[in-house]
Parts: C-alpha cells; sequence; structure tokens
C-alpha cells in the first residue's frame, strides 16, 4: 500500500478511479493552511477555498487600490486647498470642521463596514462606499460656507470609512498572514503616489481663479468624479470574491451611542477656545459625551460577538496594545498632516501647489519606511521592531518641529519631514497586521476595521484638538510678536513708510494696526490672504506669531507620540509563520508548521 502524500498521478480504468475516489475520501485535503507559491504546494486562502496565485491577487489589488486612492487622494488634495477655500469662505480658523466632519463620520461607520460586509459580501459594501463618496464629492461642489462643505464632507466620510477597511479586509480574506505586509505594501505605494499627486493637484486648482466657469477650488471635490467611475468600472470587473455569509445583528443602538460621545467632544475641542472650557456650553458636551461614552461600553459588553466592536478583541494582548497606539499615531499624524502645510503657506508663503510638492520628503519617507518595512517582515516573519522604532521617530521627528519658526531654512524643515514620514511608514502596515494576524478567521473583518477605526478616532481628535490649540495660542503668539516688533526699527520704517506689497493693503493694515492696539495681525485668522499683499516688513510680527503657536502644537504632539511608544512596547513577540511552500518542508524537517510565539 502506497504512503505517497499524493494520489495516483494517472486514472485509467474504472477500478483506479474508484480506488483513487477512495483515496480521497480518506485522506482529505486540509480545510485551511498557508497558501503556496509558484512552486505548486498544496494550498488553501486563508479564508478557505482554492487559493489564489500572485497573478490573481494583484488583479484584485487593483481594483482595491483604485478605491484606496480616491479616498487617499481627497485627503491631501483638500488639505492642500484648505487654506485657499477657507479664505475664499471667509472663516480659517473654522477650517477644522471641514476635516473633523469628514473624519466622525468615516470613523463611526468604518466597524459598521465590517459587520455588513461579513453579512453582505465585501465587493457590495466596497461598490457601496464609492457611490456615497462620489455623492459627497459633488456636493461639495455646492458649498457656500465652512458649515455647508462641512456638513457634505460628512457625507463623504460615509464612503470613505469603508474604502479603508474594506480593501484590509479582503487582503486579509485572500493572503496568509506571512505575505500580507507584501501586498499590503502595495496600498502604502498608493497612499504615497496620491501624497504627491494631491498636494499639486489641489494647488493647481486652488490657484486657478475659475476653469469652465467653476470657482477653481471646487474642482478639488469635482475631480473625484471621473475617478470614481473609474474606480468603478475597474472594481466590478476585477474584484470577483466568493462569499459566504455570516449572519449577524446590526450593532445600531452602539453606532448611535458612539456618535453621541464623540460629536458633543470634538464639538467642544473646536469651540471651547471661544466658549471657554469651563463654561456652561463645553461643561454640557462634556457630560453628553461621557453619558454618551458609558452607555456605548455597556451596549457593546451586552451585544457580546455582536457588538460594533466586541471588547473581548482588545483582551487580546496584540490588539490591546496595537489599538492603543493606533490611537495616539493617529492623533499625531493627523495633527502634523493638518499643520505643516499651514506653515508652508502662512509662514513660507508658498503658493498651495509649492506647499504640495515641498511635502514630497515625507511621501518618500512613508513609502520608504512601507516597502522597507514590509520586504523585511515578509523575509524574516517579524514585525514588532518597527512599531517601536517608528513611533520612536516620530517623536523626535514633531518634537524637532518645535524647533522650527519663521526664519528656519526650508532643507532642514524637509529632512524633519522624512523622517516624520519613515516613522509613518512603520506603524501603518505592520500594526494592521499585527490586529489581522492576532484575530480569528471569523473577526478578520471586524478586527481590520477595528484597527482602522481607532487610528481614526485619534486622527479626528487629534485634527480637533491640535487645530484648536494652534488657533487659541495664534491670537496671543501673534499679539506678543505685534508687541516685540514696536521697538524694531525696519517695522516701524514700514509703518512709516511701506515700499512693497500693495499700498491700499498697506494703508488698511496700518489703519486697523492702530485702531485695535496691535492686534490687527490677528484677522489673518479669519482671512490670511492679506499677508501676502502688505509690505514683508509689516508682515513679518504675524508670521512669527504664527510660526510660535505651531511651536506649542507639536510639543504638545510629540508628548501624545510619547504614549504610542510606550504602547507598542508591549506588543508580542509574534511569528508569522513560514513563507507559502516551506510548511511541507518544515514538516519533513520536524518542525512545527503553524505560528508560534517568540521570545
Amino acid at each position: 500500500m502506497t504512503t505517497s502524500a499524493e494520489p495516483p498521478a494517472q486514472i485509467r480504468t474504472r477500478a483506479e478511479a474508484k480506488a483513487a475516489w477512495e483515496y480521497a475520501r480518506k485522506h482529505p485535503a486540509p480545510a485551511s493552511g498557508p497558501a503556496s507559491d509558484a512552486t505548486g504546494d498544496a494550498r488553501t486562502a486563508p479564508g478557505g477555498g482554492p487559493a489564489l496565485s500572485h497573478r490573481e491577487i494583484v488583479t484584485i489589488l487593483i481594483g482595491l487600490m483604485m478605491g484606496m486612492f480616491l479616498a487617499a487622494l481627497d485627503q491631501t488634495i483638500v488639505a492642500s486647498a484648505m487654506r485657499v477655500i477657507a479664505d475664499d469662505l471667509n472663516d480659517l480658523a473654522g477650517q477644522a470642521w471641514v476635516t473633523t466632519a469628514y473624519l466622525i463620520t468615516s470613523t463611526i461607520v468604518t466597524p459598521l463596514y465590517g459587520k455588513l460586509g461579513d453579512i453582505y459580501g465585501r465587493k457590495k459594501l466596497f461598490l457601496f462606499a464609492i457611490s456615497i463618496f462620489t455623492i459627497g464629492s459633488v456636493l461639495c461642489t455646492l458649498a457656500w460656507s465652512i458649515p455647508s462643505l462641512a456638513g457634505f464632507r460628512a457625507i463623504q466620510g460615509l464612503g470613505a470609512g469603508g474604502l479603508f477597511s474594506l480593501s484590509l479586509a479582503i487582503i486579509g480574506d485572500i493572503v496568509p498572514p506571512r505575505e500580507r505586509a507584501k501586498y499590503q505594501g502595495y496600498f502604502l505605494a498608493v497612499f504615497g503616489t496620491s501624497s504627491v499627486l494631491g498636494p499639486v493637484i489641489g494647488g493647481f486648482f486652488a490657484g486657478q481663479d475659475t476653469l469652465f466657469g467653476v470657482t477653481g477650488w471646487r474642482w478639488v471635490f469635482l475631480v473625484n468624479a471621473p475617478i470614481a467611475v473609474a474606480a468603478l468600472i475597474v472594481v466590478t470587473r476585477t474584484l470577483h470574491l466568493k462569499h459566504t455569509r455570516l449572519d449577524h445583528r446590526i450593532d445600531y443602538w452602539g453606532a448611535a451611542t458612539l456618535s453621541i460621545a464623540l460629536v458633543p467632544l470634538l464639538i467642544v475641542a473646536e469651540q471651547g477656545r471661544e466658549w471657554g472650557w469651563g463654561s456652561a456650553s463645553s461643561i454640557v458636551c462634556y457630560a453628553i459625551g461621557a453619558a454618551g461614552a458609558t452607555a456605548f461600553f455597556v451596549i457593546e459588553k451586552r451585544m457580546g460577538d455582536e457588538a460594533l466592536i466586541p471588547l473581548r478583541l482588545f483582551s487580546n494582548r496584540t490588539i490591546g496594545a496595537a489599538s492603543v497606539s493606533s490611537v495616539f499615531i493617529g492623533m499625531g499624524m493627523f495633527g502634523g498632516l493638518a499643520a505643516l502645510p499651514l506653515y508652508l503657506q502662512i509662514v513660507k508663503g508658498a503658493t498651495p501647489t509649492e506647499a504640495g510638492l515641498m511635502l514630497l520628503p515625507m511621501t518618500l519617507g512613508i513609502m520608504s519606511g512601507s516597502i522597507t518595512s514590509g520586504q523585511i517582515i515578509s523575509r524574516t516573519g517579524r514585525y514588532r521592531k518597527f512599531p517601536i522604532i517608528g513611533a520612536a521617530l516620530l517623536v523626535l521627528s514633531l518634537y524637532a518641529f518645535h524647533w522650527v519658526n519663521a526664519d528656519t531654512e526650508l532643507w532642514k524643515t524637509m529632512i524633519v519631514m522624512f523622517f516624520f514620514g519613515i516613522g509613518l511608514g512603520f506603524n501603518f502596515q505592520p500594526l494592521t497586521l499585527a490586529v489581522q494576524n492576532a484575530a480569528a478567521r471569523r473577526d478578520i473583518g471586524v478586527a481590520t476595521s477595528s484597527a482602522t477605526f481607532t487610528r481614526q478616532i485619534g486622527g479626528t481628535l487629534g485634527t480637533a484638538v491640535f487645530l484648536s490649540i494652534l488657533f487659541s495660542q495664534a491670537g496671543s503668539k501673534i499679539g506678543d510678536a505685534f508687541q516685540r516688533a514696536s521697538s524694531d526699527a525696519s517695522f516701524q520704517a514700514a509703518l512709516k513708510n511701506p515700499t512693497g506689497g500693495d499700498p491700499a493693503a498697506n494703508a488698511q493694515f496700518i489703519a486697523s494696526l492702530k485702531s485695535n492696539g496691535g492686534g490687527a495681525g490677528t484677522s489673518a485668522l479669519t482671512d490670511s490672504s492679506f499677508v501676502n499683499q502688505i509690505d514683508p516688513r509689516l508682515a513679518r510680527p504675524f508670521l512669527v506669531g504664527f510660526s510660535d503657536a505651531m511651536s506649542t502644537v507639536f510639543v504638545v504632539a510629540a508628548g501624545v507620540l510619547v504614549l504610542a511608544f510606550v504602547a507598542t512596547l508591549f506588543l508580542p513577540h509574534v511569528d508569522l509563520g513560514p513563507k507559502p511552500g516551506e510548511s511541507a518542508q518544515q514538516q519533513e524537517e520536524g518542525e512545527p508548521a503553524t505560528a508560534v510565539a517568540g521570545h
């Protein structure tokens, strides 16, 4: 009797066919296991069923990357044009609402997409997310004020919440853990590409007064429409997944209480500087947010496995540490991404397009960090050191930004940007990979959405809090800078006889400065465009004051990321298992074929 691991290669007679059938019945193929490579080893996909070849995976990736590119491009294209948009709508200080509204809705619906994807299939939800995102983009072109734009951005967020989480969940469905870092590196390449193209495209549109009869900055949102149509076509044709329905109850009460918890806290983060942090309105927001958070945790505990975010996931050390770290990294990341374009455009006088190009070192850092970490993780099966090193780089980079001022040479700032980008690249995919690897097969969707959710929670809080700190500090810092300038001979000469800039703008500014007792520069918090129109000597105190306010933001952000660094130290050492095709060889040599805890 044969002891071969394979059935007879050829079947010529009915007797041989029956023998082969009996062999297959007694020696069934394993239900799951690591996928094979091109050597032809028997394998299955992580979710069960026949495994996909590299070519099939890449074909699916094309569709996923189109959708992710849509959301990633929108984030960078809007950030680069935000100053022009806010100036045109006369509310620079209120710009945080535009980003915060988008992040609120995308954050809340992210875990819902995880559950709904298990029920109805991730492809259907992915197409739905692209469609909602497109509708929101078109509505944004009709905005007439910052509040209206924020409302339409909230609709965009309803779609964006599914684009990131569903893309990563689908990769978790079809690719074994050891290889995910390599394939997820493609997503980081998309993110990096959008980081390059977004600011340039956004800057181009923002720099146009009108284009085909439409205000230039409105094309920042309208350009999403053709990209979305292309994404819908590509996803429909390439993304073919076998879906096994998993019936879930949808935790609508969890989503509602999460909204009640988040929205009031974000409102007070945005409005606290005007209301007063201890005012009656702020206290009411604190109370409602605390009540919503308490109700959310009670409901999640009662819902058990059907919870919007199952609390049992966080009892896993890896998921708990990665989630805490993601919250703080999200805060620092979005805080830095929101502040840097403002520094380049307002303090350095760059156009939106120039500011986008100046951010290229950060993009290069993100891509370098993600590609390097992905290749090393794929080769070694270990990921723990990358989040730790990445978090340390983020702390040092943000603290270094604290030393950047109005006179700092741009090349020095770009060096810091590069290391900031490497820190982000070292954290993006390794933390997602850690969560996916630690979760059970049935939890891959909700675990991935939870990983995205925690990072977005941090980003939402970071954007609201850090921009609130920036504009609450800016008024006093600018006032102090103008007080110091009163004893500066160059500034006094400009007051008496301005030689640069527009004469009418100079006269208006000087009159405002005298009537407000040195506080006229704070009017730029509503519309900063006049800074580029007046004599540079008159504008300098404003630039110095605004830069000083940003230094405060970067110091606080560095302190927050110290907490992220501490959280990454609690990540356990984990081996992601053998590479595809190595399982059989390991078994022949007597080695275990499954992932094992390390040191």
